[in-house]
């Protein structure tokens, strides 16, 4: 049995609180299980040099893990550095999949994603709920008139999976994914693309037989959490 007594392919409770901040376009607590992460999107009249005179806009993202996020204390983050960057990346590389730059006209949308508490899974989390942080800004955009219309979305999702022997399981805590013999992230999009996967072993390998069982669980779990981001958004 797992330590919270889920089934292998079973989801921790996800929750959206939406708006929970006062002065960004738009906001989400995201928790799942234990980790909750605060997502908000900034929408600035600017877009890097790369892009002048496209006509398209921008999604980039910074993550980092408050002090109190963790015991014992974690230190604070420099976001130009290491783990944070990456992950960074990775989010503002997925939220861009998501959506049509060009409908966004030229502005940038930065989605800051801050782990208030961890267990597990809070890049995975970010990418979650910074695709409702991310359609909420568009949405206050078209509100107040600086869109016309909105820009074509497609539902992006993220979760964690892991290789426990043949055993596989989604969605891990902390204890769980340190206990793991491999650990994968997946990125999908609604309409079946898989945007981004990340896998490595911890000290063992694992068959192409158990990487496919992986694909499957995980495709199982993102395609519910589509369903809570829409049910979030209505």
């Amino acid at each position: 049995m797992r330590l919270d007594n889920r089934s292998d392919y079973q989801l921790r409770c996800v929750n959206f609180e939406k708006n929970p901040l006062k002065f960004s376009q738009g906001s989400v607590l995201i928790s799942t299980g234990l980790t909750k992460v605060i997502c908000t999107a900034t929408v600035e009249e600017k877009i890097p040099n790369f892009l002048a005179g496209t006509g398209k806009g921008w999604i980039t993202a910074e993550y980092s893990m408050l002090p109190g996020s963790t015991s014992p204390r974690v230190p604070r983050d420099n976001q130009k550095k290491g783990r944070s960057q990456e992950i960074s990346r990775l989010i503002g590389r997925s939220l861009r999949a998501s959506i049509d730059l060009r409908g966004l006209g030229e502005v940038t949308i930065t989605i800051d994603c801050d782990v208030i508490q961890a267990d597990g899974g809070t890049r995975t989390a970010s990418i979650t709920g910074g695709f409702v942080a991310l359609n909420l800004a568009v949405k206050q955009m078209l509100d107040s008139g600086s869109l016309d219309a909105f820009p074509t979305v497609t539902p992006i999702a993220a979760t964690s999976v892991g290789i426990f022997g043949d055993k596989v399981l989604v969605d891990l805590c902390y204890e769980e994914d340190s206990k793991a013999d491999a650990d994968f992230n997946m990125v999908m999009a609604s309409d079946g693309g898989i945007v981004e996967i990340q896998g490595s072993a911890e000290g063992s390998r694992f068959s192409r037989k158990l990487v496919d069982q992986v694909l499957d669980a995980g495709i199982e779990a993102i395609s519910k959490l589509f369903e809570l981001q829409i049910k979030a958004l209505e």
